[in-house]
């Protein structure tokens, strides 16, 4: 398994980003629990609205496959996302390997 950084760019629209944030928190909280999901925000000081996810997952394909079913991507509200593995250096989910 790896673990793999996810950044959405959201729509500049507060209205519509609102309007869906229930259905797709429902839909990460899902991931939490067995979907690889480890942790998931959104950024602040940026110019257009963002977020961070960060999935333990066997490939960037398997990540997007399961980002494609995000009621934020299915409505419009992400307008790209950049999907990459992360190779975790130091901290709590580098497993204390210290690659």
């Amino acid at each position: 398994m790896a673990i793999f950084a996810v950044t959405y760019h959201y729509v500049s629209d507060d209205d519509v980003i609102n309007a869906h944030r229930p259905v797709h928190r429902e839909y990460l909280r899902s991931l939490l629990d067995g979907g690889g999901l480890l942790a998931a925000g959104p950024t602040t000081g940026r110019q257009t609205p963002s977020a961070q996810l960060i999935f333990e997952a066997e490939s960037a394909e398997e990540v997007n496959a399961l980002l494609d079913a995000d009621p934020f991507v299915l409505e419009g509200v992400v307008t790209s996302r950049e999907v990459y593995e992360w190779n975790v250096a130091l901290g709590s989910l580098g497993g204390g390997s210290g690659h």
